[in-house]
């Protein structure tokens, strides 16, 4: 099954990407108004879902479907997923998370990592990609980028192969030391570790 797209109510991205790489695409209602600024194609959005506390258009689209979520307990964002989820869809991209305010930015993050079981949820902004990763990942194509790996709060027993700073069997924290900015010298950088939860950002 292909991916599912989703766009915040972050940053509008400053392209969008490929549509026919997705099998569903979204948007939660911060983010409709952006996408109608850049033209994007309103009849291949498969919903709109929020409170609506956000949207700014004058009226409702008719070739669009709007879901109504009020559940004041989530997020917009955590929302969307959700519907995703239940549509059959195990991995989305997302549009959008970070710029704006910060503390909807560490919510969306939360989020991610909240739904991590359920979910490969990876985000892109203009500086990068970034997503939690399982305890063991193969990263390809990404030599010459920089490669940070952010402990949320803390990893234990990290091992890298491709980095210019190699770690092997240490462990990364929030209090201690963090992963920041890391240069991929290899085509295939491997990233394991053995407890914890990693948050991986791959510049772009």
């Amino acid at each position: 099954m292909k991916k599912a797209l989703l766009f915040i109510n972050g940053n509008p991205p400053k392209s969008i990407p490929d549509l026919g790489n997705y099998g569903l695409i979204a948007c939660t209602d911060g983010a409709f108004h952006y996408l109608e600024l850049l033209q994007f194609p309103l009849h291949q959005l498969d919903f709109v879902s929020g409170d609506f506390d956000s949207y700014i258009g004058e009226k409702f689209h008719k070739e669009v479907r709007f879901i109504f979520t009020p559940d004041q307990d989530k997020t917009d964002f955590e929302k969307a997923l959700e519907i995703i989820s239940e549509r059959g869809y195990s991995e989305v991209d997302v549009f959008g998370a970070s710029g704006g305010e910060m503390d909807q930015y560490l919510g969306n993050l939360f989020v991610a990592l909240k739904m991590k079981s359920k979910m490969k949820i990876s985000f892109f902004d203009e500086f990068s990609t970034y997503f939690f990763t399982n305890n063991n990942i193969v990263l390809n194509n990404v030599f010459g980028k920089n490669i940070s790996l952010y402990p949320f709060p803390s990893c234990n027993g990290i091992t890298t192969k491709g980095l210019q700073w190699e770690i092997k069997n240490n462990n990364l924290s929030l209090h201690t030391k963090m992963g920041i900015r890391n240069l991929a010298t290899e085509e295939i950088v491997t990233i394991d570790y053995q407890s914890g939860e990693l948050l991986i950002f791959i510049e772009i």
